[in-house]
Formats: C-alpha cells, structure tokens, sequence
C-alpha cells in the first residue's frame, strides 16, 4: 500500500474527537491577526475556525497537519481548510513573500559582485546554495539560488542589493500588509527560526497566488534544476527541493504540478505551499507542519490536491483569497469577490458555529487512533525519514 493511500485509510481516524491542547508560547500560535479592520475575519468567518471547514462535497482525507488549506487559483475560493489563520513558524514558504516583494527590482541579467558584507549576516545552520564572496553572479542565478535550493545566502545578498536585510523585511511586512496577509509577521526575509516569525496557510497561500501571476516568479518556481557558477568559470547542478516537482526521494512527480515553494526548520516542521493544472483548472495548497516525516508534507499535500480536483463543481467556497487593497481589496479584511451561493450544508455549518471537539497536538489520544498503519509506515521509512528531514537543517 502506498503512504498516500494510508492517508484514506490508516489515518482515516486521526481527524479531532479530543479537546485541544493549549497553544506553547514557542510555537506562539493563534488567530490574532486574521481580524480586518472593521473586526471581520481576513477571507470569512469560517476560516477563523477550528475542525475541518468544507461544503457541498465529500470530506477531504484525513491529513495530520497542524493547518492546511485548499483553493481556486483563478477565482481565489478556499474550497477546504483547517485552521486556515492559525499563525505558525512558516520556514522557507516564507521566501514566497520575498520573491513577491523583491523580484521586480532587478532585471534576470543583471550582475552583481558578492562581498563578504553580503554574507555576514546570514544565520548559522541556514540552507545554502554556496555563494562565494568575489564571484559575479547574474539575478537570474540568485533567483535560482532562493528558488531551486532555498539558499538564505542568495536571500541575503538580493535583501543587500535592495538596500539591506532591515529594509527589506519592512518591505516584506508592508507587502503582507496590502496583501491582507494579516497573520504574518516578518523578522528575517529567509524565512529561519526567530521569535514572532510567523504566519498561516491562509497568508502562504495568497502569497503563492499572487506571485504566481508573475513570469518570473512562475518560472523559477517551476525551474527542476540549473547550474550554479563556481569559480574559475566551472559550474555544478543545483536541483529543486520541491518533490512534487522533481520525483525525488520516492515521491513521484505530481500530475500538472508548476511549483511553488516548500520548507523546513526545527520550529516549524516541513512546510509546503504547491500548485497544479489539470483541465484548465488551477489548484493551491498549503500544508503546515505535518506529523508524518520524510515525504509527509508531500504526501499530504498531494492528497488534497487530489480531493480537491476531483471535488471540482461541487465544492462550495469556505472562504476567499481576498484581493490585494492596492488592486481594489476591501480594506475591513471581508471577502471582497462573491462567493456561490452556499448549499444547505455550508448553511448548517454556519449556523452551528465552532465544534467543541478540536484537534489536541500531541495528545495521547490522537496518538493511539492514528494506530497500527501509520507506525508501520513510520517503521518502513524510518531511514528515509531521518535522511530526509535532515535534523536542525533550515530550508
């Protein structure tokens, strides 16, 4: 049996019937900013609560991530969620931010010098994607650099050309500002463990969406491998860490996928925002922080992209990715497109408000329902698993 396909069956019983464990002040989780300016929940109201939000189709698999969440790329309708503004560590998902921010600043052919200034300031344990002070690099290799390899030494020398880390991450914040991406906090532009470095499914998502419709940002994402300069006029093979994308470590590649972005760190756990075509429609998907080591984060991902193609034209919107105020967006944080007129169950789950029963992190019972298939999966790639996650690795 495939790890996907346990996701339907030996994790069937791993979705909340136990009462939630407070949140860690490490973690620093919450909904705190998911509220507009007039008090309204950034996307809708749904999106604010716990359980499983979902209407007018079959509930999706049963995934172990502490937030996901499911939507149209074209229209922005958030077809499924769980705990869509619920504000976590984001890792290197968070450079999605920085490309939408930075990219158009500088032209692909651009040339920059690296100084050793460049790279001073980059935190130890950072992915790298191995720049070297003294080596002229184009734009277009730096970007393959964040994109492919995740490297915080290509984040730091754009951040420097832009006129520095500090500059850069208050550009950040006032771009997830006009973007309604409320939940987001911004420290570093790499995305790496800090204090208060946080934002949701909901915010990676708008983020994903946004610089998708951008050329460049949609080719870098999709971009499998490149050759990186050396020196000396030598050059070696980077590939990209997204697996959906490549095929690698076991994972196959995912059927219309175009990117975008994943990451890992020690606070946050493996993280993944990805997008899909099939049949003239777009997916997205974010996927926070998932139990499941080794190819979990993919795995899961590509469940609910599953569900959510074959839940095409039945699916009734949960929520909105709302539009940016700079495009028009209502500025209170409320769904500024119409949704479809929701059928009785959406109805009915309105009218019934939170469920009591929510998901405990950690929790013994969670543990025991999830049972005897996900152990044996666990046994059965424990060694990839290890591999995979590469300990305190950040990406």
């Amino acid at each position: 049996m495939s790890r996907r396909a346990a996701l339907g069956l030996g994790l069937a019983a791993a979705l909340p019937l136990v009462a939630a464990a407070p949140a860690s002040a490490a973690t620093a989780t919450g909904t705190a900013g998911t509220a507009g300016t007039a008090g309204t929940v950034v996307g809708g109201e749904r999106l604010a609560r716990d359980g499983v939000q979902v209407s007018g189709a079959s509930r999706p698999p049963a995934v172990t991530a502490r937030a996901w969440l499911v939507a149209d790329g074209k229209t922005g309708e958030v077809l499924a969620s769980y705990r869509a503004h619920r504000r976590l560590a984001p890792a290197s998902t968070l450079k999605m931010l920085f490309a939408d921010t930075v990219l158009t600043r500088f032209e692909r052919t651009a040339k920059h010098k690296v100084t050793a200034a460049d790279l001073a300031d980059i935190p130890a344990g950072s992915s790298l994607v191995g720049i070297q002070a003294g080596i002229t690099y184009t734009v277009e290799q730096l970007w393959q650099g964040v994109f492919l390899r995740s490297g915080n030494d290509a984040v730091h020398v754009l951040s420097h050309m832009n006129g520095g880390v500090a500059r850069t991450v208050a550009q950040m914040q006032d771009r997830a500002k006009d973007l309604q991406a409320l939940d987001t906090h911004v420290v570093s532009p790499d995305g790496f463990d800090h204090p208060g470095q946080l934002s949701s499914a909901y915010d990676l998502t708008l983020f994903a969406r946004h610089g998708l419709r951008n050329a460049d940002f949609r080719s870098y994402c999709s971009t499998k491998t490149a050759d990186f300069p050396a020196g000396g006029g030598k050059t070696f093979q980077i590939q990209n860490t997204d697996r959906l994308l490549t095929g690698a470590w076991g994972m196959p590649v995912y059927d219309g996928v175009i990117g975008v972005k994943n990451g890992y760190t020690s606070d946050a756990g493996n993280t993944f925002t990805g997008a899909a075509t099939r049949d003239g429609r777009t997916l997205l998907v974010t996927v926070l922080n998932p139990r499941l080591a080794g190819n979990g984060v993919y795995e899961e991902a590509a469940a609910l992209l599953d569900w959510g193609f074959r839940a095409a034209g039945r699916a009734e919107p949960v929520g909105t990715l709302v539009v940016p105020v700079s495009e028009g967006g209502a500025p209170d944080g409320s769904t500024n497109a119409p949704a479809r007129k929701a059928g009785k169950a959406a109805a009915a789950g309105a009218a019934a408000g939170p469920s009591p029963w929510r998901l405990a992190e950690g929790a013994a019972g969670t543990a025991a329902l999830l049972g005897a298939g996900v152990y044996a999966l666990r046994n059965r790639r424990r060694g990839e698993a290890s591999r995979a996650s590469g300990g305190r690795h950040r990406r």
